[in-house]
């Protein structure tokens, strides 16, 4: 994606606020052409929300969000507004925006104006940078494992932080849920509505239930799909080493997979043969990197894999030709260079987690735990820890995490699969218990991350769409069975979704 640091867009909304709500009225945005980068449906459109830099100073330097808008598809049933975040924090809103259109319900379509955000500093919303993707991302990167490699993979942990504090030091401090909520308020002012509709994924689940828990008297409908676990305690680091052990479990679903389909692979139809022939790949990168493929290269294709069953079978094939044939053109060709979206992206997952919640300072703490997960769930343990080890050093303050209570919230929808590599069902059961009125829908022996109109379940749709058009939730907890897997046989269909975070 290319990024733009100032767009020229249609139209603008000036607002400004308090923490108890706005300081003046909020102006009406004017809709026009979205970004040329944005692969828009031919009614979507785009505007730009001005926001406080810092909510407590609302008459001091701005900030310009992009928003996009897609009208609802039969006026007369229109109900509102529902707003839409993919996570991260750090994904781009208006492009998932886009692409959610082609995989909602048509119902939901027809009763709502969708609306896509940039949150601040992200994609088209003055995006930020912590460093040059063309050297600082330049692969094959230090093996996660190493022990060797330790003390460098520390000094560009550092070398991140001092990059973000160096590159975007004045907005650090307000890089947080809370500052992405206020604005998601202000957003709500300027299309006129007294209360909006959400629905959120991975890190949009803490960010509508944060929403939730300022705003309450400003939500309508509210869907919380693949949750975040909230609990003060687990924002962020322990979330972080949590996916651990989700992602151990969810390879050992995958190389079961890979073994049930040994006529078209290849690879031993024993999950324990699979399991070695996975490792003997990253030994033999260990030992002699690939151009762009190193052991990290290797750990981050099969650890974004995981997150939905869209690339199994490519990857399959991929892995079959390396062992198989001595062929490793299919596995290079997966080692994406990072850019300056993806580097934008990693810059907001930063800043965002880094300052909403205390992290470890000492470097004795982040070995010791990563050194014990490791040592049942090795798969991406230490991989997992340096993605977030800019935060041991960070620039900025650090936050009290928000108490997750659901007070005067009404009903909420959530959903989670059990296999959720991202965001873990303990997690989602946990957000369930903080939030009073929710009701949990359960994606059975399933592990994609984002059920509602992201996993091709026709029950889920169903559940989601009667809340949404029609108010309906079911009278308790459900559990539902899970989508098919593919079938490497067969091709594959087109993939109904972006990437989630």
């Amino acid at each position: 994606m290319k990024r733009s640091i100032a767009l020229s867009l249609a139209g603008s909304a000036v607002l400004a606020s308090t923490a108890a709500g706005p300081a003046q009225a909020a102006a009406t945005p004017v809709f026009g052409p979205c970004p040329p980068d944005v692969a828009a449906e031919p009614q979507l459109r785009c505007a730009t929300v001005d926001v406080p830099l810092d909510h407590d100073e609302p008459a001091g330097e701005r900030l310009r969000l992009t928003i996009s808008k897609l009208p609802a598809r039969k006026p007369a049933a229109r109900r509102g507004s529902l707003l839409v975040n993919p996570g991260g924090p750090g994904g781009p809103g208006i492009s998932f925006a886009a692409g959610l259109a082609r995989s909602l319900p048509g119902e939901v379509l027809d009763s709502y104006d969708l609306i896509g955000f940039d949150t601040r500093n992200t994609a088209h919303s003055e995006p930020i940078s912590c460093a040059d993707p063309a050297t600082y991302w330049k692969t094959p990167l230090p093996d996660p494992d190493s022990p060797q490699a330790r003390e460098l993979n520390w000094r560009r942990a550092a070398e991140y932080a001092d990059g973000c504090q160096a590159r975007a030091g004045k907005y650090l401090p307000h890089l947080t849920t809370d500052s992405n909520v206020r604005d998601m308020d202000l957003v709500r002012q300027s299309l006129g509505e007294e209360r909006i509709s959400f629905l959120g994924y991975s890190y949009g689940t803490y960010l509508g239930a944060v929403y939730g828990e300022r705003f309450p008297q400003h939500v309508d409908r509210m869907v919380l799909d693949s949750s975040v676990n909230p609990a003060t305690s687990q924002i962020w680091y322990r979330n972080n080493l949590d996916q651990d052990a989700a992602a151990q479990r969810r390879l050992d679903d995958y190389l079961g997979w890979i073994a049930r389909h040994d006529g078209v692979f290849r690879l031993g139809s024993d999950p324990a043969a699979v399991r070695a022939s996975w490792q003997a790949v990253q030994d033999d990168l260990r030992a002699r990197p690939r151009g762009p493929l190193g052991p990290a290269e290797f750990i981050a294709i099969t650890f974004d894999a995981l997150y939905s069953e869209d690339d199994w079978t490519d990857l399959g094939h991929a892995l079959s030709a390396y062992r198989n044939r001595h062929d490793d053109r299919a596995l290079v060709a997966k080692v994406k260079p990072k850019g300056p979206a993806e580097e934008n992206s990693n810059a907001i997952y930063n800043a965002v987690e880094c300052a909403d919640a205390p992290w470890p300072s000492r470097r004795s703490v982040w070995e010791r735990d990563a050194t014990e997960i490791a040592r049942t769930h090795p798969f991406a343990a230490w991989y997992n820890s340096w993605t977030v080890a800019p935060c041991a050093s960070w620039h900025a303050p650090r936050q009290r995490p928000v108490r997750i209570s659901g007070s005067d919230l009404p009903p909420v929808l959530m959903f989670n699969s059990t296999g959720d590599v991202a965001t873990p069902y303990e997690g989602a059961r946990e957000m369930h218990r903080a939030l009073p009125s929710s009701v949990l829908v359960t994606e059975e022996n399933a592990g994609k991350h984002g059920v509602f109109a992201l996993a091709g379940n026709t029950e889920a749709d169903r559940i989601g769409t009667d809340y949404l058009v029609r108010g309906v939730l079911p009278a308790e907890d459900v559990a539902i069975p899970g989508h098919p897997l593919p079938d490497p046989a067969k091709p594959l269909p087109e993939a109904k979704t972006v990437r989630l975070r």
